[in-house]
Formats: C-alpha cells, sequence, structure tokens
C-alpha cells in the first residue's frame, strides 16, 4: 500500500510539470494574429514580451498595450478495442499586459505581464482513464521588469528577470479498481498554492536596413518549486485508512528554456511579412524527483522529453489610417515522446492558423482583434509508465478556438 501511495503521488505530480509545459501562445493580441510572431517586430508595448531589445525603437515615448483572449478546447478520445470513449471541453481565459517608457534617448523601461503556461483539463469522473487523470487546473503567471538600450542607430538590447508564480489543483483515482465499502473510487486531490521561481530574458534587435529587422531572444529554465503541497484522499475504504493519510509533498516542476529568432521585411510602406524560429530546450526534463513529508521514500519518474521546434510566419497589411490587418500560421512539435502520451494534457504535434486587425479610434488609441484556431494532429499513443506496469492509450483528436480582444496607446 505505501508502494501505491508512492507512485500515485509520483504520477500526480508528474503531471502537474506536464501542464505547465503545455505552453500557452498568446502573448498579445496583433503579434497573435500574425501567427504569434514577433522577436524582430517593432509596433506596440507587446515587444516588451516578445523581444525586450525592441523597446527601443518603439517610436512613442509611452506604449501600453492591455488584451485577454477565451480560449476553447475540445478533446475527444476513443479506444476501438475497449469500445471507450471520453470527451473534454475546457474554457482558459489568458491575458497579458505591457508598458514601455522612453527614459532618455538610449533607455527605455518597461513591464510586462503575462500567462505563458497553464492548463484546465477536466474529464467525466471516475472515466476509463480516471486512474491517471480526472481534472487538473494549472495557472501561472510571470511578471517582467525589463530595460532595452539603443546602441546607435541600427542596434539595441534588452532583457530583465521574470518572476514566476502560480498554482495547482489535480485530482486522479488511485487505481482501476480501489474503492470503498459503499462502492466509491479512492481517488487523491493534490493542491498547491505559492508556487515561485525566478528566471530571466536578454535579446538583441539589429536593423541592417530600412526594410530588414533581426531580432533573437533567449528565456531561461525556470523551475517551479512546489512546497509542502497539500495531498488529500476521498473514498479509503477502512482497512486502508491508517496508510492513505492525508499528507504534503515538493516537487520541482521545470520550464524550459526557449530562444528565438527571426526577422521582418517591410515589402512595402503598407505591407509587412515576418518569420520566428523558436527551439524549446526540453530534453532538460528528465525525471521529476518527488520528496514525501510522512515517511515515504523519494520517488523518481522518468520523463524523457525531447527539444521542439516551432515555425511561424506572419503578416500585416494597413489599409488606412483606421484599418490594419493581419493573418499568420505557425507549426509547433510536441516534446512528447511516444509512451509517455497521458490524457492530463493530450498534446501532439499542431498547426495554428490566426488573423485579427486593429482598428484606429485615435492616433492614440486602437482596438486589436484576434482569432487563433489550433489543430493537433488526431494521434494514437499511450501512456505507458503507470505504477503497476500497465498501459493506458486510444486515439485522441484535439481542437483549440482563441478569440480576443486589447487595446493599444501610445503618445
Amino acid at each position: 500500500m505505501r508502494k501505491l501511495l508512492s507512485l500515485t503521488l509520483l504520477t500526480l505530480a508528474t503531471t502537474t510539470a506536464f501542464a505547465g509545459g503545455y505552453r500557452v501562445s498568446i502573448q498579445g493580441q496583433k503579434q497573435l494574429a500574425m501567427g504569434h510572431t514577433g522577436v524582430a517586430i517593432v509596433n506596440s508595448a507587446e515587444t516588451a514580451f516578445f523581444n525586450p531589445a525592441g523597446m527601443a525603437f518603439l517610436k512613442d515615448k509611452f506604449n501600453l498595450s492591455v488584451g485577454a483572449s477565451a480560449l476553447f478546447s475540445k478533446t475527444r478520445f476513443q479506444n476501438s478495442t475497449y469500445n471507450w470513449e471520453a470527451s473534454s471541453d475546457n474554457v482558459g481565459t489568458p491575458f497579458n499586459a505591457y508598458a514601455t517608457y522612453r527614459v532618455t534617448d538610449w533607455l527605455t523601461a518597461g513591464l510586462a505581464i503575462y500567462t505563458p503556461y497553464g492548463s484546465a483539463v477536466e474529464w467525466d469522473q471516475d472515466w476509463q482513464g480516471s486512474h491517471l487523470v480526472n481534472n487538473i487546473d494549472l495557472k501561472a503567471i510571470f511578471v517582467q521588469p525589463t530595460v532595452s538600450i539603443r546602441i546607435g542607430e541600427k542596434f539595441s538590447i534588452g532583457g530583465g528577470p521574470i518572476y514566476a508564480t502560480g498554482a495547482v489543483n489535480f485530482n486522479r483515482n488511485l487505481s482501476r479498481n480501489l474503492t470503498d465499502e459503499d462502492g466509491n473510487r479512492t481517488d487523491l486531490t493534490i493542491d498547491a498554492k505559492g508556487i515561485s521561481a525566478w528566471g530571466y530574458t536578454a535579446g538583441f534587435m539589429f536593423n541592417p536596413s530600412d526594410k530588414v529587422r533581426l531580432g533573437f531572444n533567449y528565456r531561461s529554465e525556470i523551475t517551479m518549486e512546489a512546497r509542502d503541497g497539500e495531498a488529500t484522499f476521498s473514498d479509503v475504504p477502512a482497512y486502508a485508512a491508517g496508510t492513505l493519510t492525508n499528507t504534503k509533498f515538493n516537487a520541482d516542476l521545470p520550464l524550459p528554456a526557449e530562444v528565438t529568432t527571426g526577422l521582418s521585411y517591410q515589402v512595402t510602406d503598407k505591407w509587412l511579412v515576418a518569420f520566428d524560429y523558436n527551439y524549446a530546450l526540453w530534453s532538460a526534463y528528465k525525471s521529476l524527483d518527488v520528496e514525501f513529508q510522512n515517511g515515504l521514500p523519494t520517488s523518481v519518474n522518468p520523463r524523457n522529453y525531447k527539444n521542439s521546434s516551432t515555425y511561424r510566419v506572419g503578416t500585416q497589411y494597413v489599409a488606412n489610417d483606421k484599418f490594419t490587418f493581419r493573418a499568420g500560421w505557425y507549426f509547433d512539435q510536441s516534446p512528447v515522446q511516444n509512451g509517455y502520451f497521458a490524457p492530463e494534457t493530450p498534446r501532439n504535434d499542431s498547426m495554428g492558423y490566426t488573423g485579427g486587425l486593429t482598428y484606429q479610434v485615435s492616433n492614440k488609441l486602437g482596438i486589436d482583434f484576434s482569432l487563433l484556431y489550433l489543430h493537433f494532429d488526431q494521434i494514437d499513443n499511450s501512456y505507458d509508465y503507470y505504477s503497476d506496469g500497465s498501459s493506458f492509450g486510444g486515439t485522441y483528436k484535439s481542437s483549440v478556438l482563441s478569440p480576443g480582444i486589447g487595446v493599444s496607446y501610445g503618445f
């Protein structure tokens, strides 16, 4: 029974890290509409996230961009061998706020607040995969003060620290068949609040001509340290009540370092195109060690993620002094290898289709609209590392639709 508890808690904490690895690429309405490109684009305070070096090239002394999106995700699961079917429909609300201020001709300061990681997945309670997950709700907010220094007319550098804070709540059944005396499935909920960590971002921007910008940005690995998390058992059978007692746990949950490079080209005075390449260093996440505070031994669970790439293209067209239109596309590789595919965040390779526009209310104020449709490739895969050695798998189909709105202000 002690082994069962140890492995169960381990799998739950690992799931938390995987959910954190589900990258929410909605960090600005203008740049999202352009395929989430931005490392070599300077058109609003959103550059504080995409490449802080670009803040030095903003034309206005003060810039503010605030936005939010509604994220509607759908996942369908089927295992034709056992005639299993399940679905999960969830809603998220990622948001962002950016501000920049030119202190001197060569120095600009900024602040970025955004939600790059998060997950909300809720399956039916006691479904066929409930021994892996019933539901999960992960929230993470990043706060990033930055500075940008312009060196001449063509080159700038920028960066700053990142403070990450978040919380997680997760529920799953302990096994496929463990119940109390009334037949209720025994489950465990873990809850951790006040998870925090520090990282940093740094980048540069180079403008070799009036039409071309080159950009580079690096975000460091951030390890979210869950300390004194609560583990609560429900519907425990009488014979296990002395073992399956509520306890606390500690776990380190890594978020990978990222490198993004790209370019933008001003084809005409009205037409801009951009390309970004993002490389996420997920290979740093090989396993997760979990320490329990009730005497259970430390558990280690291999994950063996692989590094992954994202390719992004976007375009912007200024139709007139009132309307600017945008569109984009990106291909995002999954870091999850075969045999590690679990239903808490069923992510596979995906393609994102984006569009949007800005309506300029005045020369200072604009309203930004964006729309993202994210299509995940259908996949037939499994999770092969459950504590009893069994495998759970089937066919997953997933998609995301996310409309967004924001405002941009500058003077």
